[in-house]
């Protein structure tokens, strides 16, 4: 599984989208071609240069469960794209 981070700042999080109630939501992409094409996207809308670093699925959602923090895993069939609203702080 792999996620996004602002390159330079992985020691900061992982990009997240605002839901529809403003909630932040971390993308768990299952492939890491998924992953750079979102980054890809990301970077043509003006965000920050992102780096896509592998994660143990386990243990981020876990991770995300214990923090009470919200994820979408992204599988090859789904499509993602950036949300047309100001670049999304890490979670």
């Amino acid at each position: 599984m792999f996620v996004l981070t602002i390159k330079g700042k992985e020691d900061e999080g992982a990009y997240s989208v605002a839901n529809e109630d403003g909630e932040r939501v971390l993308y768990l992409f299952e492939e890491e071609d998924d992953a750079m094409r979102y980054a890809m996207m990301l970077e043509e809308d003006d965000c920050p240069l992102m780096h896509v670093i592998e994660v143990d699925p386990q243990m981020m959602v876990k991770a995300c469960e214990f923090s009470s923090t919200r994820y979408a895993i992204i599988t090859k069939n789904d499509i993602v794209i950036p949300p047309r609203t100001p670049f999304h702080d890490n979670v």
